[in-house]
This record gives structure tokens, sequence and C-alpha cells, in this order.
């Protein structure tokens, strides 16, 4: 188990934690939370050894292993597939050590080796690895591209998956949601609740916490307290915890005023002196109760918009997607046929899974992307507040909160309707939390979560009516969640929200849109539905893979073509006429036929490869299963390492074999398409 006995923690000269006692029981999915800057990532820091306790004790079992996601973003040429593998730090000390037996020619090392690998799972270990990355919202064909070609937001995924492919007794989460869409967190919740070690993760997102954790650490003023339960858990029992001390804190002072009343009136009498200083003595022993200090909460609104057009939009039989990357190219298409209408005073949640492209919707309708084809028409007046996943990074690292403000007053000028003096400004700023020096304070030093502030500031300044939110709390902490939300709530305007906080779109979300399979639709559900719609669509896909990989039959007809029925037409007698030019249509149907048969020949050869190598994987996998058998049983030193290097060539060659056959099943894919 994990044990903190008396610990002090400091950054600097500030006292993060004192006199901390609590203990985590193998096995237990720790919730850590807290408000930005309590300590959370110093304790993770203790965690992992790279920060030692500035006082009492701390111990963590010296056998366990640990793991946890790496915070810096990597550059390398490896594949996907490569970085995420060589999160198995067992697997790869255990290659290297075969790598130095075959290099020292040592019989025993070598099977040793062997059997060491086929322990840790050296076989499937791709497959694994693979799993995790798309499970995590990658596409089959990124496998095997290079983690350095991806942004950054997509190789922190990365990052997350090598952290989930090791092997560990303790898992370390530090806000491992940040960078995910919905599908994918869905995913990672269900890959949680299977992990068999100790978990301890810092979190903003109350629903992901409820869905992994069964018991939740919080710090406040330097102090780490220990709940039973979720984070709903907590809160309830921390709402009834300072309910309680609230009431004796009053109870205490009622005491208190009484002794003291009595002290100030009979502290001159010599006949009642001695009671005086006892009351005095008691007054000085009792025990201070400190009053309810609940964490200050931050709170923002949006100004009302000066005016409201109905309707804000409409969107006719439009296209979405990006433009040609080169020249005569046609552009990429994500969605097509959308035709919907945005009202004044709706709320609209915009689900999809991952790479649907809600984030071209939402970028379209910001402008930041011209429509491909139809036609949208804005009311007149409308005023767009944009809040984009990327926004943090078009902030001026080295330019000042006061700087953003007074370059945003005078780009928008006098239509902004708002007092534009440096000293409005400044004050403005503070009610976002921007205090003091912080408004001549670099950005580039400020955490996400401040600059997502500031964003929120200079977004609310513009007066929007309608506001474009694209995963806007990946940088908030949950009391600033909560501001956001009442905000939002509160707003007379028009609101469109991508979000993966299941807790904001439950709050602030009238109604759905689902983005997916390359339309726009209303989703006549609520967000268990839809995460229910989540899993079969990954079902789905996953068949589909099934079918596309499928070998083709060996022998027969090709199959007729698929088309899909269109809509039944009344009969009439112009309909039950013959033909007017039949042989053109025997005509056609000759060219069918030579097309077809001249496919079949095209394919049979690639049909028989495909057959040969069927079988001969068959046989392989045999001869898997025997070794396998026989290296499970006492043998001679020399026999295991023959065995083993049988099995390493068996396993080189079952992987050749494989990758031709995707190579063939493609080509007849695209034969038969």
């Amino acid at each position: 188990m994990i044990t903190l006995k008396n610990v002090i923690l400091r950054r600097s000269a500030k006292v993060l934690l004192d006199q901390a006692s609590v203990v985590i029981n193998p096995g237990e999915k720790v919730g850590l939370v807290g408000r930005n800057g309590a300590g959370k990532s110093t304790l993770f820091a203790l965690f992992n050894r790279t920060l030692h306790e500035d006082g009492g004790d701390f111990s963590l079992p010296a056998q366990w292993r640990m793991a946890q996601v790496a915070q810096n973003m990597p550059e390398t040429s490896e594949s996907a597939t490569e970085f995420v593998l060589a999160g198995d730090t067992r697997l790869a000390e255990l290659r290297s050590q075969l790598a130095a037996a075959e290099a020292a020619d040592d019989g025993m090392a070598i099977a040793h080796a062997y059997t060491d690998l086929a322990d840790a799972g050296d076989y499937d270990a791709v497959p694994r690895a693979q799993a995790l990355i798309l499970g995590l919202g990658f596409k089959a064909g990124e496998l095997d591209r290079p983690v350095d070609s991806f942004s950054g937001g997509w190789r922190m995924r990365l990052q997350l998956a090598r952290a989930l492919m090791c092997p560990s007794d303790l898992l370390l989460l530090d806000e491992p949601t940040n960078h995910l869409d919905l599908d994918a967190l869905v995913w990672l919740e269900s890959w949680l609740k299977g992990y068999a070690g100790t978990m301890i993760v810092i979190s903003h997102d109350r629903e992901f916490l409820d869905a992994v954790t069964d018991v939740t650490m919080h710090i406040e003023h330097a102090k780490l307290t220990r709940y039973g339960g979720n984070y709903s858990k907590f809160e309830e029992m921390r709402a009834l915890h300072l309910e309680q001390q609230q009431a004796a804190f009053a109870k205490q002072q009622d005491k208190i005023a009484h002794l003291q009343k009595f002290i100030d009136r009979f502290k001159a009498k010599a006949s009642k002196a001695k009671q005086a200083q006892s009351r005095v003595k008691a007054l000085e022993r009792m025990e201070k109760v400190a009053p309810l200090l609940a964490e200050a909460e931050f709170t923002f609104e949006f100004n009302e918009p000066g005016h409201i057009p109905n309707p804000m939009m409409s969107i006719t039989d439009a296209a979405f997607g990006y433009p040609a990357e080169e020249d005569g190219a046609p552009p990429k298409t994500i969605l097509t046929g959308v035709s919907k209408s945005v009202l004044a005073g709706q709320r609209i949640g915009i689900l999809g899974a991952n790479g649907q492209g809600k984030s071209t919707f939402v970028k379209t309708v910001a402008h930041d992307l011209a429509p491909i084809a139809g036609q949208i028409v804005e009311g007149k007046g409308l005023r767009i507040g944009y809040f984009a996943q990327q926004e943090l990074d078009v902030l001026r690292p080295q330019d000042t909160p006061l700087e953003h403000m007074i370059r945003l007053a005078r780009e928008m000028g006098a239509d902004a309707k708002q007092p534009s003096r440096e000293q409005d400004l400044r004050s403005y700023l503070g009610t976002f939390n921007f205090t003091g020096d912080m408004v001549k304070q670099a950005v580039g030093t400020m955490s996400g979560g401040e600059k997502a502030r500031l964003v929120l500031a200079m977004m609310v300044w513009q007066r929007p009516n309608l506001l474009l939110l694209d995963e806007p709390t990946n940088h908030l902490d949950l009391a600033t969640r909560e501001a956001l939300a009442m905000a939002l709530n509160e707003f007379e305007g028009t609101l469109m929200l991508v979000s993966h906080d299941r807790a904001l779109l439950r709050s602030v979300c009238d109604e759905f849109w689902l983005v997916g399979r390359g339309v726009v639709g209303p989703f006549d559900g609520d967000l268990d539905d839809y995460q229910r719609y989540l899993l079969d669509e990954a079902k789905r896909l996953r068949e589909e893979a099934k079918q596309a990989d499928a070998p083709a039959p060996v022998a027969g007809p090709a199959p007729a073509p698929v088309s899909i029925a269109a809509p039944a037409q009344p009969t009439s007698a112009k309909a039950e006429k013959p033909s007017q030019n039949p042989p053109a249509g025997r005509d056609q149907r000759k060219q069918d036929a030579q097309a077809r048969q001249q496919l079949a020949g095209q394919a049979r050869p690639l049909k028989k490869e495909l057959a040969d190598i069927d079988q001969r994987l068959a046989t392989l996998q045999r001869e898997k299963a025997t070794l396998e058998e026989r290296l499970a049983a006492p043998l001679p030193p020399a026999e295991i390492a023959d065995c083993g290097r049988r099995l390493k060539a068996v396993g080189d060659e079952a992987d050749r074999l494989e990758e031709r056959w995707l190579e063939l099943s493609s080509e007849l894919e695209a034969m038969g398409a």
C-alpha cells in the first residue's frame, strides 16, 4: 500500500501539504481533486519519486511497477505502433537480453529469454498496442504514420497509449481526457474499469471521475482528506462536513461570547476573580474550530446581446470540408447536403464520433473555412463568439492580458460598444481573476487554465449573440467549468457546443445534432443514448473492417453487384411496355459479362495465392503451438535454444505472410469495387 504519515511538501517557500496522512490500498482507483495550484501535480511528483517529502514519512512498495503519461511532446520519426509498443519497458528489456544472448551464442540465456518473452506477451504485443491506438481515436491507416507527422493533441494521445501499454502496478494519470473526443473518452473509461492495479487520476471531468474512481482525495488549504466514493459522493460528504463544521463553529462562537461576557463583567470583582480567571484559561484551552472556508468561486456572465436576429443563420444544401491541397485537385468534402436553420435562443450540443466533421462544421459556421457548396445566409446583426480548440495557441506568448485587451478594443473600435480605457480594461480583466500584476504577466508563462480564462474574457467582451464553443473546458478546473456552465445558462443568445464534458452538455444544451456518416441531423435521445450509439458505431466499424479484410472465395462466379433499392414507382401502362431499344440493352449486358470475365481472370491467381497463404498460416500456427508446448516442458539447454530459434523463425514467417495476405485482400477488394 501507499502510505503518507505527517508528510510536508513545499514548492519554494509555499507549503502545499502540511502534516498530510493518508493510506491508499492496492487496487484502489483514486481521484485526486483540488483547485489549480493546490498541489495535485506536486503530490504526483512525490508518488513518482521525482520529488521528496520535506517532512514526515512516505512509503511506496519498492517492487511496484509504475506507469504515467509523459507530459513532453514526442518528436520522433518512429511509427505510431512502434512508439506505443516501446511503452512496454519489460518487453523492450527482454528483447535486448535476447539480442545480447544471441550475440554471445549463449544457449541457456537464449532459452530463458524466449521463455520470458512468451510470458511477457511478445507474440500479441503489436495487436495490443494497435488496439490502444485505435481505441483512442486513430484510424487504421495511421498506425504506421510517423509520430512527428501528427498534431500536438494527437501526439499526446499516443503518449497516453504508451503509458497504458506499460505493464504496471501503479498508474498515474494527470488530466488524461484533455485531448480526447467523447468517443475516445468512453473507450478510455471502459479500459480503466478493467485495469487491475492501483490508479491515481487528476481530472476536472466529474462524469469521468464518477465512472472510473472509487476513492477521492481532496487537497485544500494544505490539507489532504480522503473520502470513500467517487466524485459525486465526495461532493455530498464534503458538503455535509462543511455544514457540520459551520454549525460547530457557530456553536463555539456562542460559547466564546458567553465566556468573554462573564470575564468582562466579573474580572474586576474580587469575589468573582477566581471564576473569571478559570474561564480565561478555558478560553485559551479551547480548540478553535475553523469557519467554513469554501473555495473562492470564480463567476462571470455574458453581457446582454444588443440585437438577436431570428433566424440567426440558414444553411441550404451545403457541403463542408477543406480546400484542395494542390491546384487542379478536388476539395476534400467531409459533410454534404447540410440544410439546417439556427434560431434565436437555441442551445445545441454537437455530437459525433472522432473524425466525423464536428470541428469542420463549427469552423465553417465561424468563417474559418468556406463552404465547398451550397449557401449560408446569416441574420442581420449576427455577432459570433468563437472558442476554438487551438484558440490558446493563437494568443501571443510575449504579450500580457492587458495588451491583448487593448489590441482587441482597437480592432473592434466603436463597434464593440464597450469601455476601452486602460483602467476599464484592467477592471474588466479583474472579473476574470486577472488581478494585480497578473494583467502585466506574459501570457506564455501562464497555465492552460489562465490562458483559457483570457480567451473567455476576450470573447465575452465582444458581446456575441451566437456562441460557437469547440472543446472550451480542456484546460479549466472544476470550479471554472461550473462558472462557465452558469454563465452559459444565463446567456440570452444562441449556443452551439462541441465538448467531451458530459456534465456541461447535460446542463446547458436543450437539443443535440449528430454529425456522422457525412451528414448533419437531429439526435433523438440523451447522452446515455449517445454513449450507446458510440459503442454500436464502434462495433459497426469493426465489422466493416473484418469484412474488408476477409479473403475472397477461391472459386465460383463473381458476385452480382449490390444496389440499394429505389422507392417503388406507381405502376402504369407506360411502365409495362417493353424497352424501345432492346439491342442496346443486350450489347450492354454482353460488355458487362466480358468485363466480369476479365476481372475474374485477373483475380484467379490472387485468390489462389491467398488460399495457399491461409494453408501455410494454419501450418505455422500448429507448429507454433507444438513448440510452445515443448518449451513448457523440461528440456536440455541446447534443445531449448533450438526451439526458441525455430519459434522466432515461425513468428517472422507468419508476419511476412500476414502482410502479403493484407496486400492481396486489398487488391481483390479494389477489383470488386
